[in-house]
């Protein structure tokens, strides 16, 4: 699993994303499960992931931040990104975001394919 916490601080809300190879449904959910059994995540506010399985089967969940699942599975597919899922998790500071919290989004998951890539 690779994590790269405090990606983005805007207005008491903190982002974190987390990634690793799933071979199917049951791994991505087993992933997920994994994450937020860590007193950290569970406590947060959205756990947003996407994935894209070794048979271009893509699944997603917003975790209530509508949208946000949509916006991480499209970059897995710019980036040829298989049998992997990425977790975009968001701590609520009281603040909405608006359309903001989208590009807080897009920047997590650039630096969780860069820190990839840099493996």
């Amino acid at each position: 699993m690779l994590q790269i916490i405090d990606t983005v601080r805007d207005r008491g809300s903190r982002y974190a994303v987390s990634g690793g190879a799933v071979a199917d449904g049951a791994g991505v959910k087993a992933f997920v499960a994994d994450l937020t059994s860590a007193k950290k995540f569970a406590k947060a506010t959205h756990n947003s992931w996407a994935a894209v399985l070794a048979d271009g089967t893509a699944l997603k969940d917003d975790d209530g931040e509508s949208g946000a699942a949509a916006v991480i599975l499209k970059m897995i597919e710019r980036a040829g990104l298989r049998g992997h899922v990425i977790v975009v998790t968001r701590w609520y500071g009281g603040v909405n975001l608006g359309g903001d919290r989208f590009a807080h989004v897009v920047t997590s998951v650039r630096a969780y394919l860069a820190a990839l890539g840099a493996k």
